[in-house]
């Protein structure tokens, strides 16, 4: 997600049984009667806070109580950040292991975390999606620190991949970074019980790796602009991975978690989400990060959530992410309101009251840590618990 990180360098719960829906809009039916979704985001974050460093017993069992405490809380979907810098927490033969779980990138973990994980989930009801980064490949600008396994050290001398001060990241305008894309998603569906595929707002970060692909373009007669052109690499990923998974299996669920601020994801990330929301054959769901409270001097809370429900034009489902890890801090972003989340200890509570009131299917918290591990957040939480019991 695009909250600033601290590194060493590391939602979806819904009134469901372990089944996902398939497209609503089209074939208005469901596996399962869907009351509310209920999604919590697991980081690679909470790698490095839960699992490393430890043996494959302890993590195990870690895993246990982090399933556990979810379906305590009465959720039941998790998005598992299982790919987050071209890597993987699973076997894969693309990408080399994540070096979040062990410290070494192509080091083997000592089990495969996501089939655990689903195992695990699965019993208990709680759905698996999928949550993969597919652009980014390292915070390092160290393209030597990259396993040789890496499909972006592989990829170093050619135009699919581009480094700058921020890191390495693959060039979307590329077509060999988009069949990689395409290959790893088969991979997972092919050999995974996920219950969907998710990417959360990472798009573009480095604005020169298409510099060469955009003049070509131009020199060929192309007419797009920029921003233009960029789109429509994005868009065509975004329905390329969307027809891969629905041709292998309709109910396995495609989601994006784009930037709240709906400007933003044309001005950085050249996402285009009015067409995600208006035409068919992009995505089954989308999970704005309204990472806003209701004081929030110029994006607050209520009127952001409105600004997303009228731009649904397609009956996509809209499940708004929530930022549970802003409580007890200054919101810096916010003007006026950036003591809200310190003054105040029911701000989730309120949005999710908002969100039902609106009719939506549910909502996401924005990450487990700060939901069972933060002291801090204690409050926020114990008053989210008093809206979830007895209410699915």
């Amino acid at each position: 997600m695009r909250k600033k990180l601290i590194v060493p360098i590391i939602i979806i719960s819904f009134l469901i049984t372990d089944a996902a829906i398939v497209d609503k809009k089209k074939n208005n039916e469901f596996k399962e009667e869907i009351k509310e979704y209920r999604i919590i985001y697991i980081s690679y974050l909470e790698y490095f806070s839960n699992f490393y460093g430890n043996s494959k017993t302890i993590n195990q069992s870690k895993i246990d109580k982090m399933i556990d405490n979810i379906k305590e809380l009465d959720f039941n979907t998790i998005m598992l950040h299982v790919s987050p810098f071209s890597d993987s927490i699973y076997n894969s033969s693309i990408l080399p292991y994540s070096y979040t779980l062990t410290g070494k990138e192509g080091k083997y973990p000592g089990f495969d975390y996501l089939e655990y994980f689903i195992k695990k989930a699965h019993s208990k009801n709680i759905s698996i999606h999928a949550w993969l980064n597919p652009y980014r490949v390292s915070f390092s600008s160290d393209i030597n620190k990259l396993s040789h396994d890496n499909p972006a050290y592989k990829l170093r001398d050619t135009n699919s991949i581009g480094i700058n001060k921020n890191g390495i990241y693959f060039n979307p305008t590329s077509e060999i970074v988009k069949d990689l894309i395409v290959k790893e998603i088969l991979e997972i569906i092919n050999n995974y019980e996920v219950d969907g595929i998710h990417f959360d707002d990472y798009f573009y970060i480095n604005y020169d790796v298409d510099k060469e692909d955009y003049n070509n373009y131009k020199n060929n007669g192309g007419t797009l602009n920029l921003n233009e052109f960029r789109m429509s690499h994005v868009n065509d990923l975004i329905k390329r991975v969307y027809h891969t998974i629905k041709e292998k299996n309709k109910n396995i669920l495609f989601s994006i978690a784009p930037d709240g601020n709906i400007n933003n994801n044309y001005k950085y990330h050249y996402a285009d989400v009015k067409t995600w929301l208006k035409e068919d054959g992009y995505i089954d769901i989308i999970m704005p990060q309204i990472y806003y409270g209701f004081e929030n001097e110029y994006s607050p809370f209520d009127k952001v959530l409105d600004n997303w429900i009228k731009l649904n034009e397609n009956n996509v489902t809209l499940l708004p992410t929530l930022a549970i890890y802003k409580c007890g801090i200054i919101d810096q972003d916010a003007g006026s309101g950036k003591k809200e989340w310190i003054n105040n200890n029911d701000i989730i509570n309120r949005e999710v009251n908002l969100i039902r009131s609106k009719q939506l299917l549910g909502f996401s918290l924005f990450r487990y840590d700060f939901i069972f591990n933060n002291d801090v957040c204690v409050n926020e939480v114990t008053n989210l618990k008093k809206i979830l019991r007895n209410s699915s």
